[in-house]
């Protein structure tokens, strides 16, 4: 992405207080975060606290990456209820392809944008903070005007 502009988006305090959060449920951010062409955005994962299993650290599925995406959320026509939707269908994971990344305060974890993640219930009595945000290289990605 160098000498491209790189406009951030979508960045969020992303908390795991415990035993208060559910857990993020499996998805590959073009699901929410679609471009043209798919592969062109990068999510940032930066621990404000250790992230262990016990906490929610996060959860990925090796390869998912290379499998393309089944389904997206869009936004519905203005006046529409509900003002989104689904296109595709959800797949199914398998829980056992999941491998666990934890990580120390002050550490990044890079995603792209296809690959399946999750994060599990917090367990622990201990919170996990992260920041996250994405990022794409708009001089050759179209973020795309349906979505959410």
């Amino acid at each position: 992405m160098q000498g491209t502009q790189v406009p951030p988006w979508a960045g969020e305090a992303d908390h795991s207080p415990g035993d208060q959060w559910a857990a993020v449920l499996a998805h590959q951010d073009p699901t929410f975060l679609y471009t043209e062409p798919l592969g062109h955005l990068l999510g940032f994962w930066i621990a404000v606290e250790d992230a262990t299993p016990e906490n929610g650290c996060l959860f990925f599925i090796p390869g998912s990456h290379k499998s393309g995406i089944s389904r997206r959320l869009v936004r519905a026509p203005p006046g529409s209820v509900p003002a989104t939707h689904f296109i595709g269908s959800e797949t199914v994971y398998d829980d056992s392809r999941f491998i666990a990344t934890p990580i120390r305060t002050g550490g990044l974890i890079l995603i792209h944008g296809e690959v399946v993640h999750k994060s599990e219930l917090n367990s622990s009595s201990c919170s996990r903070h992260a920041y996250t945000f994405h990022l794409m290289d708009s001089k050759s990605t179209t973020w795309s005007q349906d979505n959410w």
